[in-house]
């Protein structure tokens, strides 16, 4: 039984704002989501390409698209979708935040794809609530929207018919939520067969986001350690064997560590362990229960415990998102 009785026509429309510079693959999740023709449902969503702006609208790939319809379409949406926008740090035109805030207090549903929120940010839409962006963005969009509070692991947020979604990827995990949320899960899982996808991912996009290598000072002898540690990583590493390694008290360990690193001695080990497993499990040719031990975690369940914490799945998770061998 699906949830459609609760949408206000048998074929909602959908629209996806283009305008000049617009993010190729992020429109195309929003086509192929919401667009595509499906006859194998009774009821599905009807669509259209609505221009923010006039002028020709260039896409990124080097094509141009044309949009007959403007932004008065959106007063009878059931749901718009802005995929993506041309910079972080581009203004939004006041036309398209005013179209927005007039759909919303209508009853549409708002939804962006990775830098999309910044229009979304900029029309209001967002203050008070939780949102998410592409893990590059999500600094900037909490210090120029303070009013937001971001969260930056998660692949969408949802709040008060207002939704965001992470990196470009991460649409598609939002468009098949709204699909469940409008049709039933059956249908959001036939859907995500046919785009050969998961129905539903495990974690979020902390998995995805590089680690930045810490900058020693010059002379510190921290960078010595560090490598000590990183080459023997399977080892047991206390407090007291880093500090006689680095020459130094514990405590000075410490200070030297938050300086430099951001962070305890211990929890950096941690996360160098974390990294060592996840450049093994990516790899694909180290049986899972022996990456624990390489790795110096100490046993199976701590492993999991603290790659979990840090990655957002477990390993297992982790290495099927890659289709490697368990």
């Amino acid at each position: 039984m699906t949830r459609f009785a609760k949408l206000p026509q048998k074929h909602p429309l959908v629209c996806a704002i283009a305008y000049d510079g617009l993010c190729t693959f992020e429109f195309g999740i929003a086509v192929e989501l919401f667009a595509l023709a499906r006859p194998e449902f009774e009821n599905w969503y009807s669509f259209a390409t609505v221009k923010a702006e006039p002028g020709p609208i260039r896409a990124v790939g080097g094509f141009t698209l044309e949009a007959q319809d403007d932004l008065s379409l959106l007063q009878g949406a059931s749901l718009i979708i802005v995929p993506g926008w041309r910079g972080a740090d581009t203004p939004v035109p006041v036309a398209l935040c005013e179209a927005l805030r007039a759909a919303y207090s209508k009853g549409a549903r708002i939804a962006s794809i990775c830098s999309g929120v910044f229009v979304l940010a900029a029309a209001g839409l967002l203050d008070g609530k939780s949102a998410t962006t592409h893990w590059r963005y999500t600094d900037k969009l909490a210090e120029r929207y303070p009013a937001i509070n971001v969260d930056p692991d998660v692949l969408f947020v949802e709040g008060d018919r207002v939704f965001t979604s992470a990196g470009s990827a991460a649409g598609l995990d939002l468009g098949l939520h709204i699909i469940r949320q409008d049709f039933g899960a059956q249908v959001a899982a036939s859907v995500a067969r046919r785009l050969v996808l998961p129905a539903q991912r495990d974690g979020g996009q902390r998995q995805f986001v590089p680690r930045p290598e810490p900058k020693p000072r010059a002379g510190s002898g921290l960078a010595a350690l560090q490598d000590r540690i990183r080459g023997s990583i399977n080892e047991d590493w206390p407090i007291e064997r880093m500090a006689s390694v680095a020459a130094t008290s514990g405590r000075t360990l410490a200070r030297r560590f938050h300086e430099e690193a951001g962070t305890t001695p211990l929890n950096w080990l941690k996360g160098e362990r974390v990294s060592r497993a996840s450049e093994l499990l990516e790899n694909g040719t180290i049986p899972l229960s022996d990456v624990w031990e390489i790795c110096g975690f100490g046993s199976a369940e701590t492993f999991r415990r603290e790659f979990r914490k840090t990655m957002g799945v477990p390993p297992v998770r982790y290495r099927e998102r890659l289709g490697a061998p368990q």
